[in-house]
């Protein structure tokens, strides 16, 4: 037996088709597009990478980019003035700050100064956290909300259904809890010091892993016909490893032995394929509604404030 894939590419096309007249109406509107402004720090591969998909997705859908970049070793306080041009620009609907910063940069005196609580389009601010926390609206942290829109769109029930977070980031794990228990499940969230964590995740119906370490949940962690989304996205690339999570995969084993590394996520394979009733695979689950979700969030933002350029 093999569970239902759900696919994070299908979910994002539909969300994004059913975007575009949104984007077309704001703009008609007002006579100018949604804008979202993406701060990028230092020279980290994956946030470049990260970044471009992001304004790639706004060329696509008509929303204007804006992008400002700074230097690896740049201060908090020179960052906060590089920033206070974009912070006075009323064109611009929603700011996101590129996680994650370098290590002398303070995220949260960045995000909280250069950021308005009405503008913040990631939802990692702490007066956005707060409203989550008491279930207001607001923008909501991309890659949970992803999640709960693919849990909606599959048609998987969440009411009365036990839940299990497992990683307790401000990113993933504690919103991903909170909009779960907003949606009425019983939640559990664990983390590197939950005792008898296979106990714990076996008695999920619905299994979220986000922890950041390639196939840590395996087959004792998984109840049988549960839903597991595995978040993770971690490239490994010790040949010993791939046969070990691959085993019987010649096609992910033939990638590694292409590009001397492969992609794995959280959630050992094979057990996530043979014992979940439903579950996304990776890559091509959970990462592609993340920027579906960032376009989502920026779009109501724009609805909500109409400003002219200034």
């Amino acid at each position: 037996m093999s569970g239902v894939v759900l696919d994070g590419k299908k979910i994002r096309d539909e969300i994004l088709e059913e975007l575009k007249p949104r984007i077309a109406a704001i703009t008609r509107k007002r006579g100018l597009p949604p804008a979202l402004a993406v701060v990028l720090v230092g020279e980290n591969p994956a946030s470049h990478i990260y970044v471009r998909n992001k304004i790639k997705t706004c060329q696509e859908l008509g929303i204007r980019s804006v992008e400002i970049t700074a230097p690896q070793n740049i201060s908090t306080r020179d960052l906060q003035d590089q920033l206070q041009p974009l912070i006075e620009d009323s064109s611009v609907d929603g700011i996101l700050i590129q996680m994650p910063l370098p290590k002398q940069i303070d995220p949260e005196d960045i995000v909280t100064y250069a950021v308005d609580p009405l503008r913040d389009v990631d939802g990692f601010g702490a007066p956005s956290l707060g409203r989550l926390v008491q279930n207001k609206p607001g923008p909501r942290a991309c890659t949970p909300a992803g999640i709960m829109e693919m849990l909606k769109r599959y048609e998987i029930p969440i009411a009365g259904k036990k839940a299990v977070v497992v990683g307790r980031s401000d990113i993933v794990g504690k919103p991903m809890a909170l909009m779960l228990l907003h949606a009425n499940a019983t939640v559990s969230i664990c983390h590197s010091r939950t005792q008898n964590l296979a106990g714990e995740c076996r008695s999920a119906d619905i299994l979220i892993a986000a922890i950041g370490q390639p196939a840590l949940i395996q087959a004792e962690h998984i109840k049988p016909g549960a839903v597991v989304i595995d978040v993770g996205m971690n490239r490994i690339s010790e040949e010993s490893e791939a046969h070990r999570i691959f085993r019987g995969d010649p096609a992910k084993l033939g990638s590694f032995r292409k590009n001397g590394s492969v992609l794995v996520g959280d959630v050992d394979p094979v057990a996530l394929r043979e014992i979940s009733s439903a579950y996304t695979p990776v890559p091509g689950g959970v990462g592609p509604l993340t920027i579906a979700m960032l376009m989502a969030n920026t779009v109501e933002i724009a609805e909500k404030r109409p400003v002219q350029a200034s």
